[in-house]
């Protein structure tokens, strides 16, 4: 019984453990689902993929790309900006793709490490 007393004790002067801070409000607009124009040219045919982005309060980003998952990503800010940077994989090689938010669009790029080549795109929010 004494036990239970000491442990009770020691329980309730124990601090609580803090709550895990919330995403700053920049990134919480960047979270959600985006239509992402990957057209070589603006002349060329509409061809769109999504990209669906949550962004955890330690700054990582889950979510998917080209109906991909991303495999990691971390989300920043500086400069006045607030990006995130991820990578994905289609089963033959990694894709690494970043963008800023800028003016309520993402303004980003990817590189296809085996396929040789960096597309830069846009993405409105669907």
């Amino acid at each position: 019984m004494i036990g239970l007393l000491i442990w009770a004790a020691a329980q309730a002067s124990a601090p609580a453990a803090a709550p895990a801070p919330a995403p700053l409000p920049a990134y919480a607009a960047m979270e959600g689902t985006w239509s992402v124009d990957l057209r070589p040219s603006l002349d060329d045919a509409p061809y769109s993929q999504p990209m669906i982005l949550t962004i955890a309060a330690d700054k990582g980003i889950t979510g998917s790309f080209y109906n991909s998952e991303i495999l990691a990503g971390r989300a920043g800010t500086a400069q006045g900006r607030s990006c995130v940077a991820f990578r994905t994989t289609d089963g033959q090689g990694f894709y690494h793709s970043s963008a800023c938010l800028i003016d309520g669009r993402m303004v980003g790029q990817t590189w296809a490490e085996g396929r040789n080549f960096v597309l830069p795109w846009t993405a409105e929010r669907r």
